[in-house]
């Protein structure tokens, strides 16, 4: 009999048959159970040898899993820059900071933790990450909040020669992509980048980046709006929820709501208000993600600091 065979938790003991139990008449002879008609175990034991309790088959061995090593990557670049040089360039701290950071495993290059000081990459390919939040290492992408005017048309060229970004940005170097659109008559928030990918991520509802509105509408507002608009809203385009919404303020007449979703169809918010019988009269986006309008004046724009381009990378799943 093979040493894995005999349960661990049941060692054999003088005058105990191999089944672990008692006979009546003493142990049996020979140490085994006596075996009846059908294979059944007769007084004092159990047939086929020791098991564990409550088991049918003789005990196995157990079979560690085998564990897969991460595999590590080279992200060395001996052509690039220091990694805590352009940590700081990209407002993390101070090069001493960024270099305790580095050597305290809390810095993670391609996915790759990095603890040592020597290592150089390049910033125009590789990714850094410092506790999970994404830094920016390139100088030349840049991140915008602007507050768009009422009557002004979401892009840089506009062909009937209405009031458009271009007034506003037009002048800078880089070309700039707005993060989704607002309408004409909606004012408010709206971002402004070269960093395609971003772009590209916060406005794709996949992403579920949540934008944030306040709305004026027609009033009273019926008790069950808010249901309805969680519940669904079938619209001409297909079906549409909020993630949140809630009564701001009530006025003679008309009312102030917010609205959350991460829907970016095409006037949705106007439509679906209006579908449950409150159409717009004003409409103003005040968040997107992470990045909120606060006081910046109508037709500003500000430039983005390091830790709202972060958040605006992790909300993007970057």
């Amino acid at each position: 009999m093979s040493e894995y065979s005999r349960s661990p938790r049941q060692p054999r003991k003088k005058g105990t048959a191999a089944g672990g139990a008692k006979g009546r008449g003493g142990p049996s002879r020979g140490g085994a159970a006596r075996v009846g008609k059908g294979g059944k175990s007769g007084k004092g034991g159990t047939a086929g040898g020791a098991r564990f309790a409550g088991s049918t088959k003789a005990s196995q061995p157990t079979k560690l899993p085998e564990r897969r090593s991460t595999p590590e990557i080279d992200v060395h670049d001996p052509e690039g820059v220091r990694l805590q040089k352009l940590m700081a360039a990209g407002g993390v701290g101070s090069r001493r900071v960024c270099e305790n950071l580095i050597e305290q495993g809390r810095v993670e290059v391609d996915g790759q933790v990095v603890t040592e000081l020597g290592v150089r990459i390049n910033p125009r390919t590789q990714v850094v990450h410092v506790d999970g939040v994404r830094v920016n290492l390139d100088e030349d992408r840049v991140y915008l909040a602007f507050n768009k005017p009422k009557g002004v048309v979401t892009t840089m060229n506009d062909e009937l020669g209405r009031i458009s970004l271009a007034d506003y940005v037009g002048n800078r170097e880089e070309r700039l992509f707005h993060v989704g659109r607002l309408d004409a008559d909606t004012e408010g928030l709206l971002l402004l980048t070269n960093d395609g990918d971003l772009a590209h991520r916060l406005q794709h509802p996949a992403y579920g980046v949540l934008k944030t509105y306040i709305a004026t509408i027609r009033g009273p507002v019926q008790r069950d709006v808010g249901k309805r608009l969680r519940e669904g809203v079938e619209l001409d385009d297909g079906p549409v929820t909020v993630d949140s919404f809630r009564i701001v303020d009530h006025q003679p007449g008309k009312a102030m709501v917010e609205v959350v979703l991460h829907e970016g169809r095409k006037h949705v918010v106007r439509r679906m208000l209006e579908a449950v019988g409150h159409p717009v009269l004003e409409l103003v986006r005040t968040e997107v993600g992470p990045i909120r309008l606060a006081d910046l004046k109508s037709g500003r724009t500000r430039r983005l600091n390091k830790a709202e381009i972060g958040a605006l990378y992790k909300a993007a799943g970057l």
